[in-house]
């Protein structure tokens, strides 16, 4: 179904959680991350078996060049021309990449419209300088607590959803109940759709990046209505693309972001937990993954991990 961008901003009105922890609030949905909850969620650390959901920073990753590449790195020193006293050798090395270029957090500065951020922080305060308001180094304590994996490919016995693939509320609750996992508050919701496991079959970052399956724009009722702190995806924006409104961009974005103050983690790579989940049945974890503190940053490179 075709929304509107009036919709959309109808939609956002009604889902907002402005002023909900005050107004200079600048964290949004990660307030739903309490110490009790954290606590609580340590109690699902079984085993203690870690499993990296961060794809590599490398050439080889997804992005296809352009507005955003692939990590470059440079040795600064190798070791291999010193001659120092008693032997000593050392190594440096540098990094050069946009810092959405892997798995990463976007943070609430990251989008927005009509000139205001999240719990209307003016959009003016986002300039060349970064972000003076919602940076990613707002959410410094980290992001963790209990994670729950939402295997949407695997429920629906494929290994990728196609391109253009919008996930519907209904489907969630039909993959919450065959999983037989509850969604609540302060939990990080993670969606398989099988994306990653695509790229790793086919190494087309072009392909990759031309469209993905992933959440409706309905989808931002459910989140809100479980009061979900993060949702995270193993697609580059979460949401389905192309969108469901050919005259508007990024709609699922700019709800979840600018009004409901939800950070989004993309990027993610869940094949080897999906696997893990499925064979005994347990598909939720302790979630561990903070970002980095990059002052004023719209975004932060992650490796998060999931511990069962």
């Amino acid at each position: 179904m075709t929304t509107s961008i009036s919709d959309m901003r109808e939609l956002g009105r009604r889902l907002s959680n402005w002023g909900r922890w005050g107004a200079g609030d600048e964290r949004g949905t990660t307030n739903l991350i309490t110490p009790e909850r954290v606590a609580a969620a340590a109690a699902l650390i079984r085993t203690g078996t870690i499993f990296e959901l961060g794809i590599p920073l490398d050439g080889d990753g997804p992005q296809p060049g352009g507005n955003r590449i692939n990590p470059i790195r440079l040795m600064a020193e190798n070791g291999q021309e010193q001659v120092l006293p008693g032997g000593f050798k050392w190594a440096d090395d540098y990094v050069f990449m946009p810092l959405q270029a892997g798995s990463q957090y976007d943070s609430l500065s990251h989008v927005h419209y009509d000139d205001q951020l999240y719990n209307g922080h003016p959009g003016t305060g986002v300039t060349v300088k970064g972000a003076d308001k919602c940076g990613i180094h707002t959410q410094a304590k980290g992001i963790a607590g209990r994670g729950v994996l939402l295997d949407v490919a695997r429920a629906r016995g494929v290994e990728w959803l196609e391109a253009g693939t919008a996930i519907t509320p209904d489907e969630l609750d039909a993959v919450v109940a065959a999983q037989d996992v509850e969604v609540g508050p302060g939990d990080i919701v993670l969606i398989r759709t099988g994306w990653r496991a695509k790229f790793l079959a086919d190494h087309d970052p072009a392909g990759f990046m031309a469209g993905e399956p992933g959440l409706s724009l309905s989808c931002a009722t459910w989140l809100r209505e479980r009061d979900v702190a993060v949702v995270g995806s193993d697609n580059w924006a979460v949401e389905v693309m192309p969108g469901e409104n050919p005259g508007a961009l990024f709609e699922l974005h700019m709800v979840l972001i600018r009004d409901m103050g939800m950070t989004l983690a993309e990027l993610l790579d869940f094949e080897e937990l999906s696997a893990a989940c499925a064979a005994d049945g347990l598909y939720d974890f302790f979630y561990a993954g903070p970002p980095l503190q990059f002052t004023r940053g719209v975004g932060s490179p992650i490796n998060p991990l999931a511990i069962r």
